[in-house]
């Protein structure tokens, strides 16, 4: 994908016609969309109401980003695989932006120029004391599809609404208008930063809603235009944390208060 990214300019429409054969779901199995990305660039604090919640007083503005591993990708339908017996781990749904052409320096105004298309991310958390990009890199914690959709048929992205439950009871409810650093501009700091390549995927950030998940859990999160994404949760082999992170760290809502519709 890295490859056909970069051999179209990121313009996916330009394979449109090419006569590939049409399969049956039943045919294929889908992976992340951009199964092995040059890296994952994530958003904290990203969100106004996800700031409240934390009770943190600084937020992405002043944090920058952080990385998570490529090797944390998972599918559409794939397993989150808890490592640990003894720690919170929690969901956080978030709107994934895929890089199509080489970004370095890029302005706000240029910004989305060089997007591939979009598509749900979960960024799975171990709650604690650790640095993020430890908290947030074990194996199968970065849940990614099922599709990359194309910018012109997501349409604008201040239209979009966020979605993410947990055992069909919604947990986060947002607009993806009310990012404190919107996509153009997220692009436009982590690409002063480091050079994004095609595949790169950013996540943009979580809004209130996180909460505690566990063994068994059925988690999806959706996006208006760019799709479903669900995973199960499994603590089969999950051992003691090796680390002494536990009660550290941003403080995550004790209690989930219940969201109501728009």
């Amino acid at each position: 994908m890295r490859r056909l990214l970069a051999a179209t300019g990121g313009d996916l429409r330009a394979l449109s016609g090419r006569g590939a054969p049409r399969l049956g779901r039943g045919e294929y199995t889908l992976q992340a969309p951009v199964p092995d990305p040059t890296k994952i660039v994530a958003a904290p604090v990203n969100y106004v109401d996800h700031q409240a919640e934390m009770s943190q007083t600084v937020h992405v503005g002043s944090l920058g980003v952080f990385l998570k591993a490529p090797s944390s990708l998972v599918a559409d339908g794939g397993v989150v695989r808890l490592p640990y017996s003894d720690r919170r781990f929690d969901q956080e749904g978030e709107l994934g932006v895929v890089i199509g052409r080489t970004a370095s320096r890029v302005t706000a105004a240029s910004a989305l120029d060089h997007v591939a298309g979009y598509t749900c991310v979960l960024d799975m958390t171990m709650r604690g004391g650790e640095d993020r990009s430890v908290r947030k890199s074990f194996d199968t914690f970065t849940p990614c599809g099922p599709h990359l959709v194309t910018p012109d048929e997501v349409g604008p992205l201040d239209a979009l609404e966020l979605r993410c439950a947990v055992n069909g009871s919604l947990r986060q409810l947002a607009r993806v208008a009310d990012l404190i650093w919107d996509v153009p501009r997220l692009i436009e700091y982590v690409s002063s930063v480091m050079v994004l390549h095609p595949g790169d995927l950013i996540s943009t950030g979580t809004p209130a809603g996180v909460g505690a998940v566990g063994h068994g859990d059925e988690v999806v999160a959706e996006v208006d235009g760019v799709g479903r994404l669900g995973v199960t949760v499994s603590s089969t082999g999950a051992v003691p944390c090796p680390t002494s992170g536990a009660g550290a760290g941003p403080v995550p809502p004790a209690e989930l208060t219940p969201v109501r519709g728009r």
